[in-house]
């Protein structure tokens, strides 16, 4: 970004869900040459098909039937700052042509109307897919994918970061002492070995919303770091299997069962 200054190339992020691709768009944009302009985030999938084009790109008066007055797209919005467009892929394939043109040429075509607009924008997309299968399955464009894979950042999953998630999870404890203005205290030894050996299918997210409960819930010198939802759901189901396909399977009905499955996750 020093080198090229305002003139800046794409950059694609790809990473599963709740890996931090929001969290690097932004703080690439709050420190590259762009921070002074606008960041506009876009969640692709939210976009109706319907009104997608008119969101990106906006219309002129009397483009289709609810259009009453002009309205400026978000790539318009955006200009003098960054786009950011999550799930990208989510877009279909018509606009995404569209979008790549935009991106190429550094004009938009508002619909419904005649005039082209400059758009100086620096783009960031996010997928949670691999762009380049979704290319080979026909659900993503070739020459988007080229036009912003020049700079790539693949961002691992929680579970393969080894230490960095207590480094992670450090840096979130303080932030979340802080939301919630309560004193600040360490996670201890057995609390950090759960966190290492949780596989952490949510990612950062779902550390984020583990060490939030600790922190909201936990009345002790150390947070421990024992209420890891996901592995409490798996501990009862093995209980309930248990029950179920145990020596005592012929003496139970249906409607105990039941009960003894309800009152297990009650208990937990």
């Amino acid at each position: 970004d020093e080198r090229l200054g305002r003139d800046l190339s794409p950059v694609l992020l790809e990473g599963e869900t709740g890996t931090g691709k929001t969290s690097i768009a932004r703080w690439l944009h709050h420190h590259g040459p762009r921070a002074a302009g606008p960041l506009v985030e876009v969640n692709c999938p939210a976009l109706p098909e319907s009104l997608a084009e008119s969101e990106l790109f906006g219309h002129e008066r009397g483009a289709f039937t609810d259009a009453k007055s002009a309205r400026m797209g978000l790539f318009e919005a955006a200009k003098g700052g960054t786009l950011f467009l999550d799930e990208l892929a989510s877009l279909p394939l018509g606009l995404q042509a569209k979008v790549l043109k935009a991106i190429e040429e550094k004009r938009i075509r508002r619909l419904g109307g005649n005039r082209e607009i400059d758009v100086d924008v620096r783009i960031i997309a996010a997928s949670n897919r691999d762009l380049g299968q979704a290319v080979a399955d026909g659900q993503f464009r070739d020459d988007l994918h080229h036009r912003l894979s020049l700079f790539r950042l693949v961002i691992p999953p929680l579970r393969d970061r080894g230490q960095d998630i207590l480094k992670l999870a450090d840096q979130l404890l303080s932030q979340l002492c802080r939301r919630h203005r309560v004193a600040g205290r360490p996670i201890s030894t057995e609390g950090q070995a759960r966190l290492l050996g949780h596989p952490w299918p949510g990612n950062v997210r779902e550390l984020n919303n583990v060490i939030q409960r600790e922190v909201v819930l936990t009345r002790g010198e150390y947070l421990e770091v024992d209420d890891l939802t996901l592995s409490n759901l798996q501990t009862v189901g093995d209980s309930v299997s248990g029950m179920v396909v145990g020596e005592e399977y012929q003496a139970q009905s249906l409607s105990d069962v039941e009960r003894l499955h309800n009152q297990a996750t009650l208990d937990a």
